[in-house]
């Protein structure tokens, strides 16, 4: 014995698993309360998911019916009306390929030919089509695609066939290519060319619509081509589409700028690109409604429980409880209901999310954040609901709640 007086133990710090117990305490014993609370959060993350989710997906639908109208297309041409006319470069194609941004790159060139149904048709009665010498990569280029038969190959390109324009075949009387049958014929210049398919109609381009189309290499064998390319057309990074534009004169013919043509951005781009800013707002705003709504709804909760449990924290109190062990109490148990509510709230949100896209038959596309928010948020929220309610509840004397309860 030293004769030392004992030291007054000090207050006990709780560990996570008993904080975690003590928090769920009041959950565990209302728990219809619970349940109800969980629910109005819930509904406000479900909410936030499906504000973000769904829109997203509308977003992207939209977003690539505006693609498909050429937003990353642009076309180059020589200067018409020029004496003597212009002609772009037989390398101007390999040329535009080398830009950066360039993700596709194709040509067509006007061979000066007429094309008849037969050889009895008159000569000079071409029905308004036009003979186009026509790369391979054309279709995948302007998105077109055949309708029936089959496009230019290396090999069919070197011979006498070709595939004619869903106007072109329209005009000539050649909409179908009948199978186990002689494939049909026309008359270019004086030459029997071979049908071999037809394309679909290609809204963005209807100068291909009103064409036959020969391969490069028959067109210069077979119609006396020169090779040098009347359109070029361009795909490239949407983002770079202004940049591309800017050189891509000086880049098909660096002697000769001024005599090169070359379209303007689509509509569609400058609508898609406003679509994007317009979509962006409204997920922040819509977004932050439902968040404040599910904070409200938690700390409310938090208030009429800190009330109705008075006399259970002022028999704590008076069997030696700390008012940091109760502010943990509550801080806890409001966290662990907001928590609760965020994942009910985030499961519920995906899956309205994914419903609707399918019924609607739009790409799935729900934000990755909206889901780490769903949970992460919900724990902010409880943390800040339970802020007031817990602060409260530590410094409610003994003796008052005793009477209070």
């Amino acid at each position: 014995m030293t004769g030392q007086p004992d030291r007054a133990p000090g207050p006990v710090r709780l560990s996570i698993p008993d904080l975690l117990a003590l928090g769920s305490t009041g959950l565990r014993t209302r728990p219809l309360r619970a349940a109800l609370s969980a629910l109005g959060i819930a509904i406000g993350i479900a909410t936030m998911i499906v504000v973000t989710g769904i829109p997203a997906s509308s977003q992207a639908a939209l977003l690539t019916e505006l693609t498909a109208l050429g937003t990353n297309r642009l076309q180059a041409m020589a200067a018409p009306d020029r004496d003597p006319p212009t002609k772009l470069p037989e390398s101007a194609v390999g040329m535009v390929r080398r830009i950066g941004p360039v993700t596709a790159v194709s040509a067509v060139g006007n061979t000066h030919t007429l094309v008849r149904r037969n050889d009895r048709v008159d000569p000079r009665d071409g029905a308004g089509l036009t003979v186009l010498a026509s790369h391979l990569d054309l279709l995948p280029t302007i998105n077109a695609r055949i309708r029936v038969g089959s496009w230019l190959n290396p090999a069919t390109a070197s011979f006498p066939t070709v595939v004619l324009g869903s106007v072109a075949a329209t005009r000539l009387g050649i909409t179908e290519l009948p199978g186990g049958q002689p494939a049909p014929q026309v008359m270019i210049s004086d030459r029997r060319f071979t049908v071999i398919g037809i394309l679909a109609q290609t809204p963005l381009s209807p100068d291909i619509d009103r064409s036959v189309l020969v391969g490069w290499a028959a067109a210069r064998s077979e119609l006396r081509f020169d090779g040098h390319p009347t359109v070029i057309y361009v795909r490239c990074e949407e983002s770079q589409l202004e940049a591309v534009r800017g050189v891509l004169a000086a880049t098909i013919s660096p002697e000769r700028p001024g005599q090169v043509v070359v379209s303007r951005p689509s509509d569609a781009l400058a609508a898609k690109r406003a679509s994007e800013g317009s979509f962006s707002v409204l997920f922040l705003a819509l977004a932050g409604v439902a968040l404040l709504v599910g904070g409200i709804g938690v700390a409310n909760t938090m208030v009429v429980s800190v009330l109705e449990r008075r006399a259970e924290i002022g028999l704590r109190r008076a069997l030696g409880a700390t008012r940091g062990q109760i502010r943990g109490q509550f801080l806890t148990e409001s966290v662990v209901l907001a928590a609760l509510g965020g994942l009910a709230g985030t499961a519920l949100g995906l899956l309205t999310t994914v419903g609707y896209a399918n019924w609607q038959g739009w790409p799935l596309v729900v934000p990755a954040e909206s889901a780490v928010v769903g949970v992460g948020g919900a724990v902010v929220i409880g943390m800040l609901a339970g802020v007031y309610p817990c602060v409260r509840a530590a410094r409610l004397p003994p003796t008052q709640a005793l009477a209070a309860g």
